[in-house]
């Protein structure tokens, strides 16, 4: 099923025993704060243990549910990318970049200590703005969600990749997220119809893409499918062949020539070396 926002900023406040919204898609951003209790989130196939203090942020078009553990409590902001247009940030032009690019990550988006601890103090003043009717109460939300974002984005900062452009423009974001939609087809992820799908001829696309994101667009793609499959033998237990299947290999031992030339040992292997 898909959810749609209709409106640019949505800020609420949850205390559940079940979780009322399984295996959705959205057309907007989701960042869900845990404040209290424990369960499992899966998101695109993998599945993670989560307790409080921990953040997720889901990206438009990745499916997605909590499995509770019980009663919990969460803060959860919904926006969608023209809020992210909407307020000039100074130095993240990049920022819906840096948000679509957290769509292959399984886990809290928060890997800085302090970070957490500061946005667990945002999140608090959040959760008192939504319980009580004040003056200036809406322009308030809207400071602290910036702020959260503003964090989630360092945070996913940490964990990607340091070579794309900071003066990326929409077209780059548009193509990023092209590929991100359509990685399990890769005859829709050919060059020539990359290119044609955003007008550009297929050899300007190339060193399009390598000026604004340092590297080839092959390179990008493969890397991109690599990190997902990761994802799927450390996070999940579908088997090599059904993972085989999920990202277009015609066989497991097609998915592991394109496994080992990039991470030198095979998916079993490395399944086995995340157990251990």
């Amino acid at each position: 099923m898909r959810e749609n926002l209709y409106q640019s900023l949505e800020v609420f406040y949850e205390r559940v025993d079940e979780c009322p919204l399984r295996d959705r898609q959205f057309n907007f951003f989701e960042l869900v704060y845990v404040i209290s209790g424990s369960g499992s989130y899966s998101v695109n196939g993998n599945k993670v243990i989560y307790a409080s203090e921990d953040l997720f942020l889901t990206t438009p078009n990745d499916c997605h549910e909590f499995n509770l553990d019980g009663m919990c409590e969460f803060i959860v902001i919904r926006f969608g990318e023209n809020y992210i247009k909407e307020y000039q940030w100074k130095s993240i032009d990049h920022i819906e970049c840096l948000l679509y690019y957290a769509s292959h990550l399984s886990g809290s988006i928060l890997v800085n200590h302090d970070d957490k601890q500061m946005v667990n103090k945002l999140m608090q003043y959040l959760h008192w703005t939504i319980a009580h009717n004040a003056i200036y109460n809406e322009d308030l939300k809207r400071h602290l969600v910036n702020a959260v974002i503003v964090l989630a984005a360092r945070n996913i900062a940490i964990i990607k990749p340091q070579n794309i452009s900071p003066n990326v423009d929409m077209r780059i974001l548009n193509i990023l997220d092209y590929i991100q939609e359509y990685i399990r087809r890769p005859e829709l992820l050919k060059i020539p119809i990359i290119a044609e799908k955003f007008g550009l001829s297929p050899t300007y696309l190339g060193s399009y893409f390598r000026k604004q994101c340092g590297e080839t667009i092959q390179h990008y793609i493969s890397s991109y499918r690599i990190r997902l499959i990761e994802h799927r033998l450390h996070f999940s237990d579908k088997r090599i062949h059904e993972i085989a299947d999920e990202f277009g290999f015609s066989d497991e031992s097609h998915i592991n020539k394109f496994f080992k030339r990039h991470n030198t040992i095979s998916l079993k292997a490395y399944r086995n070396q995340k157990k251990n």
